[in-house]
C-alpha cells in the first residue's frame, strides 16, 4: 500500500462513551482499535481514515485533508457510514455484528462486536510453516466455505457487496466458525480515481472488474471466494487478475493440485476464478448448490466433471 501510515488515536481516549484500549490493526483505508463500552465490554472500533486522502500526526485527533482530496474523502465517508448502517441491520452468525456507528473528529467510527480467535490468513501461514501438504483439510474447507457462502448470500440480500473478501478478512472464532470482516464497499467508491497511485485491494483476491468500469455484482465476490479457496489449498494468492489477462498461468497450479484435492472442488474453484464475469456463477446460491453437489460427487471423477458442474447449477 502506497502512502504514509497515519497516527492512531491514543490509548485511553474516550469517544462517545467508548474507551480506546489499543490499536489492533491498520491499513491504507482504516484503523481498528480494541475498546471498552461503558459496561467494560470489549468492542472493536473501525475508524475511516484513508491514507491516500487524509493525514494525521501523533497528538492530532482530526485528520488533515488537502483541498484537492476533500470531495473524494467526503464521498468515501458517506459510503462508509451507509455501509455501517446496512451492516447494523444484518444479524447472521457468520457476519461481523455492527453495534453502533457515530461521527467524531470529522470522520466516522463503526463499533463492532469483538471476537476472540484469529484470521484465516494467520491459520494458513501457521500451517504453511509446519509444512503441511494441505493447509486446510478438505472436509473442514468445505464446511467453512459453506458458512462463508451462507453469510455472503445474506449480505447480498441486503444489497451490499463485500468487495474485499480474502483470508485476512475471514476471522475464525476459537471454535473454528468463520466471520466475514472488513467490507470494502466504501473503499470501492474511491478505487476508480486512486487505483494506479494507491491500490486498495490485495492482488490475487480482487476480481478483474474491480480495476475497470465493468459492472460489479455477486460474481465479483464469487471470484474472491475462489481466490480464498485457492489460498487455503496453495498457501498464497492466485496470480493477479491483471497478469492473468495477459498471460494466464493458473492452469499449472490447478494441475499441481490434482491428487491433493478432489477434482470436483478444483472444478468449483476454477469456475469461480473465471476472468470473464459472465462465465462465473452469477449468484452465491448457484455456488452453494455446486458445493453441495461437490460433496456428493467427491468420490467420483471424470474428464467432463467441470462441464457437469456447470450443467447441474444452470
Amino acid at each position: 500500500m502506497a502512502g504514509q501510515n497515519n497516527a492512531a488515536l491514543p490509548d485511553g481516549l474516550v469517544l462517545c462513551g467508548y474507551r480506546i484500549v489499543k490499536k489492533i490493526a491498520d491499513g491504507g483505508f482504516s484503523i481498528v482499535y480494541l475498546a471498552e463500552d461503558t459496561d467494560g465490554h470489549a468492542v472493536a472500533i473501525k475508524e475511516y481514515l484513508p491514507a491516500a486522502l487524509a493525514h494525521r500526526r501523533v497528538g492530532q485527533f482530526q485528520p488533515v485533508v488537502a483541498a484537492r482530496n476533500v470531495e473524494r474523502y467526503r464521498l468515501g465517508l458517506k459510503y462508509f457510514f451507509d455501509e455501517g448502517r446496512v451492516l447494523a441491520g444484518i444479524v447472521h452468525p457468520n457476519v461481523v455484528r455492527v453495534l453502533n456507528f457515530f461521527r467524531a473528529h470529522d470522520t466516522v467510527y463503526m463499533v463492532m462486536a469483538y471476537e476472540h480467535g484469529r484470521s484465516l490468513q494467520e491459520h494458513i501461514s501457521q500451517q504453511r510453516q509446519r509444512g503441511d501438504k494441505l493447509l486446510v483439510a478438505e472436509s473442514a474447507l468445505c464446511h467453512m466455505f459453506a458458512q462463508i457462502m451462507d453469510a455472503l448470500r445474506e449480505v447480498h440480500t441486503h444489497k451490499l457487496l463485500h468487495l474485499d473478501l480474502k483470508p485476512a478478512n475471514i476471522y475464525l472464532r476459537v471454535d473454528g466458525t468463520p466471520i466475514l470482516l472488513d467490507f470494502g464497499a466504501a473503499r470501492q467508491i474511491l478505487q476508480a480515481d486512486l487505483a494506479h497511485e494507491h491500490p486498495m485491494y490485495t492482488p490475487g483476491f480482487a476480481a478483474p472488474e474491480l480495476a475497470s468500469k465493468t459492472a460489479l455484482g455477486p460474481w465479483t465476490d464469487i471470484y474472491s471466494i475462489g481466490a480464498s479457496l485457492f489460498a487455503c489449498m496453495v498457501g498464497m494468492p492466485p496470480q493477479a487478475a491483471a497478469e492473468r489477462m495477459i498471460d494466464d498461468r493458473m492452469e499449472t497450479y490447478y494441475q499441481q493440485l490434482d491428487g491433493v484435492v478432489s477434482p470436483d472442488l478444483i472444478a468449483l474453484m476454477r469456475w469461480s476464478l473465471m476472468i470473464d464475469p459472465l462465465k462465473r456463477p452469477q449468484s452465491v446460491f448457484t455456488l452453494q448448490k455446486a458445493l453441495r453437489e461437490s460433496a456428493r460427487m467427491r468420490l467420483h471423477h471424470d474428464d467432463g466433471l467441470f462441464s457437469r458442474l456447470r450443467r447441474l447449477v444452470s
